[in-house]
């Protein structure tokens, strides 16, 4: 009897279905497998657009995830490769993020916060027993199996995690994200699985109050807090947690990675053990309405803050920023926000090592490639999509011009009717749809006639083929009641989105006015 044929084409097992999320080099789609009827996710990466070293980082990934098989792990069921394409088949995930479930469900106390990182520890370990660590983990990367109540929580995105003998200690590069580095990367000492246990801490206290133990705008100040391990449980809303819990935490929060607990250790926790006695199973509103705005914070910020970076370019798949000293690189994996690495250090002609910050804006599907980018103005002769920066200058012209014309039907046909925005006047809160901006245009811009406004330095980023951030200063001149010439300045960032070959402005960033030269002069009166 002849062997049975081994199918070696993706085709001849699968078949695919709709589109779930597209980036630069890949799209993801559901999949059906065709002996089996059961669904899947199909990442397909273009290898075409690859380098040598991101193909071999693609095989790490495929490897390390074909040998982690945990209920708490979001599994690697095929990995086949063909001329052009190369096809991971995950399971498909329905759930969406473990953070953005929290903050739907009618009830969360300590108890599930204590079921919830028992999940995660569980993967955690998992990848530990089998000389991975992960070195990425973070809300981005906490999915839901399915929305079904009570869901299995997995562990997703391999593309940073490297593998380690034992417990190796050595220096595999700079990589994480900023908040949930580990002291021991910060102050780029050797590393290994304790990193993993660190960023379980950061997210067990988040889980608890809604918020990070360290959180500072300045990246260096940041860094410092962590370094020291400078946290500490605030009144009022730690007073209800349980001892037992902050326990826990000081022992993941430990900053010497030899002294911290581990995987295996933690899950014997009486926190976690023992809940029903130990954790408290009162309703903790306050942590699911701060978690609401956490949620809208991470998700925005990767997106602000690269366009706020100056840049060179670095490779075909990052942008370099000005070199801080603080060995960090951002760099895509699969599936998360704003990640660093620089595990790809490389010596100079001099033998000293080139550390070169790099930063990328992330997808939740794919990695997309920021291009690099000077001070941008209409005559760029950049070669990286130079015709889609000039686009998205334009638009943001015609949107700055409807503004000053108080043209709020123009306005709105430029943005997406749920956009979302920051702005000083809505004191920190994160604004969804058009009312707040009608107000504006209804009761404010008709009355200021005689407004100039100037674009200074606009920086555009690509985010893929179909988004764009661009950052600039916006120059405002205009007569007071008096008739004396007044002027003043403030930042703002937009993201962009095009749909049906359409650009639509998805979300705003400004800042406070700087400089001004009258103070009761909001600048809504130009951005609104």
């Amino acid at each position: 009897m002849a062997a049975p044929l081994v199918c070696t084409r993706f085709s001849d097992n699968y078949e695919l279905k709709e589109e779930l999320g597209k980036g630069a080099f890949s799209v993801v789609r559901k999949c059906i497998q065709k002996h089996t009827g059961l669904e899947f996710a199909a990442k397909i990466i273009n290898t075409k657009k690859l380098s040598a070293r991101d193909f071999q980082k693609l095989e790490r990934e495929a490897r390390i995830c074909r040998k982690l098989q945990h209920p708490n792990i979001v599994r690697l069921h095929d990995s086949i490769q063909e001329e052009l394409f190369h096809y991971l088949v995950f399971d498909l995930v329905t759930g969406g993020e473990l953070f953005e479930d929290i903050v739907a469900r009618e009830f969360y106390s300590e108890a599930d916060a204590s079921h919830c990182i028992q999940q995660i520890l569980e993967s955690v370990n998992h990848c530990h027993t089998n000389g991975v660590v992960h070195r990425d983990l973070k809300p981005e990367n906490l999915l839901l199996a399915s929305k079904v109540k009570g869901a299995a929580v997995k562990l997703a995105d391999f593309g940073l995690a490297i593998e380690v003998q034992g417990e190796q200690q050595a220096w595999f590069g700079f990589a994480g994200t900023p908040g949930y580095l580990s002291p021991e990367v910060l102050k780029k000492e050797p590393y290994g699985k304790p990193v993993d246990i660190w960023a379980c801490g950061v997210i067990l206290y988040i889980l608890l109050v809604g918020y990070p133990p360290f959180w500072d705008e300045d990246q260096h100040r940041l860094y410092a807090q962590i370094k020291a391990g400078a946290y500490d449980y605030p009144s009022p809303e730690w007073d209800t947690v349980t001892p037992d819990a902050k326990n826990l935490i000081n022992q993941m929060l430990t900053v010497n990675p030899a002294k911290r607990v581990t995987a295996s250790d933690a899950l014997k926790h009486p926190w976690i053990c023992y809940r029903e006695k130990v954790a408290s199973a009162v309703h903790r509103q306050e942590t699911v309405d701060c978690l609401k705005k956490f949620n809208a914070r991470r998700k925005l910020k990767g997106a602000i803050l690269t366009t706020m970076l100056a840049t060179r370019n670095f490779s075909s798949r990052s942008i370099v920023t000005n070199k801080k000293g603080d060995g960090s690189q951002v760099k895509e994996s699969t599936e998360s926000n704003t990640t660093l690495e620089d595990d790809d250090v490389r010596e100079d002609k001099k033998g000293t090592v080139d550390r070169s910050s790099t930063v990328i804006a992330k997808d939740a599907e794919d990695v997309r490639i920021v291009c690099p980018n000077k001070t941008f103005s209409q005559h760029s002769t950049n070669s990286c999509g130079s015709a889609r920066k000039q686009e998205i200058v334009k638009i943001t012209e015609q949107l700055i011009e409807s503004i000053n014309n108080a043209d709020f039907e123009g306005y709105t046909k430029i943005c997406d009717p749920h956009m979302t925005a920051f702005e000083p006047e809505a004191l920190g809160n994160l604004l969804e749809g058009m009312e707040f901006h009608k107000f504006y245009f209804d009761h404010v811009l008709g009355k200021n006639r005689g407004i100039n406004t100037t674009v200074l330095n606009p920086t555009v980023h690509l985010l893929g083929d179909d988004a764009a951030c661009i950052a600039y200063i916006i120059l405002v001149q205009y007569i007071d009641k008096q008739g004396v010439p007044r002027s003043h300045q403030y930042e703002e960032t937009r993201v962009w989105h095009r749909r049906d070959n359409k650009w639509q402005n998805v979300h705003s960033h400004r800042s406070a006015s700087v400089a001004s030269t009258n103070s009761a002069f909001s600048p809504s009166a130009i951005n609104k």
